[in-house]
């Protein structure tokens, strides 16, 4: 791990890292014994801007993150949600073409590994999800949707995700869930947070 600090106003630094994998790996050892003065955290694909309170400063958080010892894997601090999906995306076809896969083998791979929320962004509650089987990977549709509906299971750029709400989106869709992922009477009001394990389990339509 190589970062590099950027210096966001007076009470936050931008830590600039190699890629999701080290985000989340930094994120969580950091998490689990937040250096003094640290009052948050916020992940990215490549990113983790970490914000603090006096008596801490930019030189001590910036030498904690320097002597963190981050884990070969997740600690899975955040604990672990079953996701219930059903495999009727309308993209599930074109994920098998895209990688010589059947549609039947795209869900056993989707459903055989375990997968980690890195980081959110794009809507509140939409969780990008690491991990999982890398023959996953596929390419974002060349034009977006301007519908997507809530609980659409769907996959992208090696990442899976399940939509919180309903929303344009551009990603690949293999599924849907009934489960609610963001709930603002919730606390918190998302259900899939940074570190937290994710397994998707297939269920029966209907």
């Amino acid at each position: 791990m190589n970062p590099r600090f950027r210096r966001c106003g007076d009470q936050a630094v931008l830590v600039e890292l190699g890629g999701a994998a080290e985000v989340l790996a930094l994120y969580d050892t950091l998490a689990a014994d937040p250096p003094r003065g640290v009052t948050d955290l916020l992940p990215a694909a490549r990113t983790l801007l970490v914000r603090f309170e006096p008596p801490a400063h930019w030189g001590a958080v910036e030498s904690a993150v320097l002597n963190a010892r981050p884990a070969a894997g997740p600690r899975v601090a955040a604990g672990e949600v079953t996701v219930p999906v059903v495999y009727d995306g309308d993209d599930l076809a074109d994920v098998a073409v895209l990688t010589g896969l059947s549609e039947r083998e795209v869900v056993e791979a989707h459903t055989g590994m375990p997968w980690t929320v890195a980081f959110s962004g794009f809507a509140p509650g939409f969780a990008y999800l690491v991990g999982g089987n890398p023959r996953l990977r596929v390419p974002r549709r060349t034009e977006s949707r301007v519908r997507v509906p809530a609980g659409a299971v769907a996959l992208a750029a090696g990442f899976s995700a399940v939509y919180p709400r309903e929303s344009p989106g551009g990603w690949r869709l293999i599924g849907r869930t009934d489960l609610p992922v963001w709930d603002v009477a919730a606390d918190p009001p998302a259900l899939l947070r940074p570190g937290a394990r994710v397994r998707f389990v297939e269920v029966r339509r209907g």
